[in-house]
């Protein structure tokens, strides 16, 4: 589940793992919404975006991007953000900020709390690299295990398939040759 969104109007830090549930993976990037990192950076998000408008090239492609409508129902869809009332849905669609467009648009507000907070960014990204790191060892291990398992199931399904044709043996076993009763004498024998 999402964390609430921050109150911009909060003068204490914010914990990094509030910024970590705060990042989504877009377009195979890490990113914060607009309306997070104006929260988080105490100022509002129409303000916060006349400001990256005003410097918008700061921001290459790399840095900050606008999420389709697509992107923007599945995500409304998701988080169920909506409030109902006048003025409360936003107008045009949100800006998506990589970790270094985060950073720029601390630069961009030049605010005491905006430069505070943005080391807090940084730490939440790094974080959540670390953890992303982690897993990938995690799952290459993972990997490594099941090959290994894989390989000894193969060995065993060939060792249980001998022990089964010996068993089959066992059950049907041959018909030994017995020496007829009586006498007999072999007439194709010449003595």
């Amino acid at each position: 589940m999402k964390a609430p969104m921050v109150s911009f109007r909060s003068p204490t830090p914010v914990p990094v793992e509030h910024i970590t549930q705060s990042i989504l993976v877009l377009r195979g990037q890490k990113v914060l919404l607009d309306a997070e990192l104006a929260a988080l950076y105490g100022v509002g998000t129409k303000r916060f975006n006349e400001q990256v408008r005003r410097n918008r090239e700061r921001f290459p492609a790399d840095f900050m991007f606008q999420l389709t409508a697509e992107e923007h129902a599945a995500l409304r869809s998701q988080i169920a953000t909506l409030k109902p009332g006048r003025g409360q849905h936003r107008k045009y669609l949100p800006n998506a900020f990589t970790e270094h467009g985060a950073i720029m648009a601390a630069t961009v507000l030049n605010s005491p709390r905006a430069v505070e907070m943005s080391v807090y960014v940084v730490r939440a990204f790094v974080k959540l690299r670390e953890l992303l790191g982690s897993n990938k060892e995690l799952a290459r291990r993972l990997n490594e295990l099941e090959a290994r398992i894989e390989k000894k199931l193969v060995t065993h399904d060939r060792e249980i398939a001998v022990m089964l044709a010996a068993i089959r043996e066992l059950m049907h076993p041959p018909v030994p040759k017995r020496r007829p009763i009586g006498f007999t004498a072999d007439l194709s024998k010449k003595s």
